[in-house]
């Protein structure tokens, strides 16, 4: 299947997924129907149109760009995203997430958001509408514009926010351009997607839906986010049977909570969030993406790592099992230092000391994560005698505060298009961090795929497929070598197997 892999999909693998209505394809195409002048997901329940009547697009900004409107029933909204480890894909989701949301125009100005997203990644505005062209067939304006439409779409189906609200929270400046945009491109006014009521929860808060490839082992998910949460910052709790995550947010200076459920009958997971945060839901809807590990393609990957009996057994006993990660990096980055040499259970009771001791209040509705986690700042200004009070040596603590003021100046800021090994080489630049930590936080904290803590001895003694048995490091990385670029996703079946009982450090 070649579709979304380049800006022309193959046309006639795209209409065999269409007409099967494949929802592992789910987002990685969209059908334009000619008779119509409307695109859809391959999963949509509509009769399938003749081939004839079919233009297929990698992207919904493509679509719309070449004319046609977001399908009412299927919502192309809700589709997950195509992840590519590409600077274009890179770039794009910085874009989904609100990078040039104060943008009205194609550059704003020498200082405005697209001068700004160039400088971070480092190439200059000129590069980046041509990485975007070449990819996308459509310039970064027309991405955000369609990312702002679509995410307005959605809280207008999903919420009972007021208009102002729902144009300022998709990223628009005014509602008059808001109102003007939506009727150009859509034709038609906001107002008629409105849905009485919404989803929201009592108290103001916000409900949404994020969409991902199935299958997901949510319930596997849950219990190693479980046993990792950070005491009193978040926490995995039961209700009505079903597992679900809380934490304590604190974004863009503005402070609130979110909750995640599981919607399995539809392949979605519901993210709530309290009423303060309605300003940022783009960017926490990325955030929430990344953690959950929501745009992973777990056909691909399966089909790759399935080659290898060990890891084919593994993901028999958990299809659809996903790369845990973290809301925060440098929460997750405290934690894994925090684990150095020592067991899960123990990394875990000292960061709960250190958000305890640090920590500020927070106000969520779950009595386990009434914290806010320190700030990187907060915790750079720390004398390393006061950090060791929790039951640090001084030396683990030094290196906190190490990690606290590279954190402050960005160091856990990276461009889109950084590579795993300079990643990992600039991250072993803090002291106390070294090859297996930095490939940890790359794992977890910062998305690399392909990221693998050879180090780990509970990688070592799972990956030797007996029992007592155990891989050296060397050893390790050799057998490791046949399932990049998706080491990463080889680590967390490794974790979780029967013949496993350490897991990783922390």
């Amino acid at each position: 299947m070649q579709a979304a892999t380049d800006n022309h999909p193959d046309p006639d693998s795209c209409y065999r997924a269409l007409l099967a209505r494949d929802a592992r394809f789910d987002g990685l195409f969209f059908t334009g129907v000619k008779t119509t002048g409307i695109y859809c997901r391959p999963v949509c329940a509509v009769r399938a149109p003749r081939r004839s009547s079919c233009v297929f697009f990698s992207s919904a900004a493509a679509a719309e760009a070449a004319g046609f409107r977001p399908c009412l029933r299927c919502r192309p909204e809700l589709a997950p995203y195509a992840l590519q480890q590409n600077l274009a894909f890179a770039v794009w989701q910085r874009i989904a997430a609100g990078a040039l949301n104060e943008a009205d125009g194609d550059d704003a100005g020498a200082g405005g958001p697209l001068e700004r997203l160039a400088s971070e990644i480092g190439l200059s505005s000129r590069q980046v509408r041509r990485v975007l062209l070449a990819h996308f067939g459509v310039t970064p304006v027309e991405l955000a514009q369609t990312q702002r439409l679509l995410f307005a779409k959605k809280l207008l189906q999903e919420t009972a926010l007021p208009m102002p609200d729902v144009a300022y929270a998709a990223g628009f400046r005014s509602v008059r351009r808001f109102n003007a945009l939506f009727a150009s491109r859509y034709r038609m006014a906001p107002g008629v997607l409105r849905r009485t009521g919404g989803d929201d929860a009592a108290g103001g808060a916000l409900t949404i839906r994020l969409a991902y490839r199935p299958p997901y082992a949510w319930t596997q998910i849950m219990r190693y986010l479980a046993t990792r949460a950070i005491p009193g910052v978040e926490a995995v709790e039961e209700h009505g049977g079903e597992l679900r995550y809380v934490r304590s947010v604190r974004l863009g200076g503005v402070e609130g909570w979110l909750r995640v459920s599981h919607l399995p009958g539809r392949s979605q997971v519901s993210l709530e969030a309290s009423g303060s945060l309605a300003p940022l839901l783009m960017p926490l809807a990325a955030r929430v993406r990344s953690q959950f590990d929501l745009d992973a393609n777990p056909a691909a990957i399966e089909a790759h790592l399935g080659r290898d009996e060990l890891l084919a057994a593994a993901i028999g006993r958990a299809p659809g099992l996903r790369v845990p990660g973290a809301f925060e990096p440098f929460e997750l980055a405290v934690r894994a230092v925090l684990g150095q040499q020592i067991s899960v259970a123990g990394a875990t009771t000292l960061a709960g000391r250190l958000a305890a001791r640090f920590g500020r209040p927070a106000e969520t509705p779950s009595a386990r994560a009434m914290l806010h986690f320190p700030a990187p700042e907060d915790m750079a200004a720390l004398p390393v005698e006061t950090l060791a009070q929790i039951g640090l040596p001084r030396a683990r603590a030094a290196a906190l505060v190490a990690l606290a003021r590279f954190a402050a100046d960005g160091g856990l800021r990276f461009a889109p298009g950084a590579g795993l090994e300079e990643t990992v080489a600039r991250l072993k630049t803090v002291p106390g961090i070294g090859e297996w930590t930095a490939q940890y936080i790359a794992l977890r904290a910062l998305r690399f795929p392909d990221a693998f803590p050879a180090g780990d001895l509970g990688l070592q003694k799972a990956a030797s497929g007996t029992p007592g048995g155990r891989l050296d490091e060397r050893g390790l990385q050799a057998r490791a070598a046949n399932w990049a670029p998706w080491r990463a996703y080889a680590a967390v079946l490794l974790w979780h197997g029967p013949a496993n009982t350490t897991e990783e450090q922390t």
